[in-house]
């Protein structure tokens, strides 16, 4: 049996997210070096995996840096982590307990924008809230994160960049990274859809 794919599989997912790719390349049987490289599209699966260490036209930051953003309010931080739906089918008298969200104070949450392929009304939803968080202005920055090893971030950054954002920020570590440092957090609620 060929153990060493789920090994390697088990040292991605621990591996520490700040690390650069170099650093979480682990060696395959050929002993060569794998490694996390930028891809040309948008990621559409495996969205829980060791990401990039870039995102080309975007600017990467580190946990310093993105609270260097947060405190000189130089940035609108954006949270894109999915939010689990409630099962249409759940037996009458079910109580629904929906885990909180627990984010960088002052961000949005625009769940489930950071898939790679939206429907129209979800990329409706992600456009009209990075508009919200921006004021409509393309010129004003904005941060994308939301956990480790998440590309959900990546993919939406990549899109604000597509839709004609000139400051884009992505920050690799997310929350956990922000909580760990110690910085303030905040129960966050989705943002509206239009309409709502």
């Amino acid at each position: 049996m060929n153990v060493v794919r789920p090994l390697l599989a088990l040292v991605l997912w621990f591996a520490p997210a700040g690390l650069a790719a170099e650093e979480t390349a682990v060696s395959n049987q050929g002993g060569a070096l794998l490694s996390v490289e930028e891809p040309a599209a948008y990621r559409e699966e495996e969205y829980r995996a060791p990401v990039p260490v870039t995102l080309s036209g975007a600017t990467v930051v580190s946990t310093a840096e993105a609270h260097a953003l947060w405190q000189g309010d130089k940035a609108a931080f954006i949270d894109v982590l999915p939010r689990q739906p409630k099962p249409a089918n759940l037996p009458e008298g079910t109580v629904w307990n929906e885990k909180p969200r627990v984010s960088i104070e002052g961000a949005i949450w625009l769940p489930n924008t950071g898939y790679g392929k939206l429907a129209d009304v979800t990329l409706s939803y992600f456009r009209a809230g990075v508009e919200k968080a921006t004021d409509g202005d393309k010129e004003k920055a904005v941060l994308f994160f939301c956990l480790p090893d998440c590309w959900m971030s990546w993919n939406a950054a990549k899109r604000a960049l597509e839709l004609g954002y000139l400051h884009v920020y992505w920050y690799p570590e997310g929350s956990e990274g922000w909580a760990a440092a110690g910085h303030p957090t905040v129960e966050l609620q989705p943002e509206p859809e239009p309409g709502q």
